[in-house]
């Protein structure tokens, strides 16, 4: 029984590579940027590990999101186990399906309004509050994400070159949610399990990426380190009634690994607006609290493996 993984990152793979290890576990890597799907014959049996990020077309893989959309169903349906499998992963490339999602659980989020191309942005931003923002309907890193504060620059920014539309050509229109206390707040979560909350300054804007492969090619995204950006939380737990919601989330949604942000106004009220199912984790943080997300990841593979063999039945 093999452990298959589904990635398009190379620079996120070590950490998961060595919890799987320290465990004994036996894995096949699959990169994925396209490829070909026969539909004939059956996948390889197994567990596998979905690592495909919104984010992968700033890497020219946004083949890899196409393809997966469909070979993520193809496993289910054909009986294989998936962490992080097809609905999951449709939360993950669409901001509009985890609001919508957020909101039926019950979990407060900032007012958006979605608008597929741009002939009709300059009149949906009219239906907005000032200050707005503007994001990538399939985000990761902050992409796309700009501050508004009067309707006229954001006109001349929709007239710019500067103008990046978002891959699946759909942008979102945000109510601004200014920080009380200058960080945004992302609740790391396996297994229907809390893990830990790593609070994330947004002094330096709103790129913020807590994974240690940040650090190493894409700084201008998410610096840490030195800078102090990532920092772990004190003021929420366990049995923090938002988290409790997010984790009944997490069951009605078939999530198994998910990093929730939210942020905190000046009234007290939070605001979730995103929901992350790739997860990567802060060395630094993590070393220094004795947190270990992508060992609770690979305990979690070790253990569905497991299931798999026990159900398996016996060679006559």
């Amino acid at each position: 029984m093999t452990v298959h993984i589904l990635f398009e990152n190379e620079d996120w793979m070590p950490p998961l590579r060595d919890a799987l290890a320290s465990r004994g576990l036996h894995w096949q890597e699959h990169f994925v940027d396209g490829g070909t799907l026969d539909l004939t014959q059956l996948p390889a049996d197994g567990v596998y590990i979905n690592r495909m990020s919104p984010s992968a077309h700033t890497r020219d893989h946004q083949g890899g999101v196409s393809y997966l959309k469909e070979f993520l169903a193809f496993l289910e349906i054909s009986g294989r186990r998936v962490i992080n499998g097809s609905n999951a992963f449709a939360l993950e490339v669409s901001k509009v399906r985890q609001d919508s999602a957020l909101r039926a659980a019950g979990i407060n989020t900032p007012k958006t309004i979605a608008v597929v191309g741009d002939k009709n942005l300059k009149e949906a931003a009219r239906k907005m509050e000032l200050p707005f923002i503007t994001k990538h309907n399939q985000g990761g890193k902050g992409l796309g994400v700009q501050l508004f504060r009067d309707y006229d620059a954001f006109d001349r920014y929709v007239d710019s070159d500067d103008f990046v539309p978002s891959p699946d050509g759909i942008t979102l229109l945000q109510q601004y949610v200014e920080p009380a206390n200058g960080y945004i707040t992302r609740v790391e979560l396996v297994n229907s399990t809390y893990m830990y909350a790593i609070n994330s300054s947004t002094d330096g804007g709103f790129q913020l990426c807590p994974a240690d492969a940040c650090a190493i090619d894409e700084a201008d995204f998410c610096p840490i380190g030195d800078t102090g950006k990532f920092s772990l939380s004190d003021e929420v737990d366990a049995n923090d009634p938002l988290v409790k919601k997010y984790i009944r989330l997490m069951e009605d949604q078939g999530l198994d690994v998910a990093g929730i942000e939210f942020v905190t106004d000046k009234n007290g009220i939070r605001y979730t607006y995103d929901i992350n199912g790739t997860s990567n984790y802060n060395g630094g943080v993590e070393e220094s609290h004795g947190y270990h997300g992508m060992g609770a990841i690979a305990d979690l593979v070790k253990s569905e493996l497991e299931r798999r063999i026990i159900r398996q039945p016996a060679a006559k």
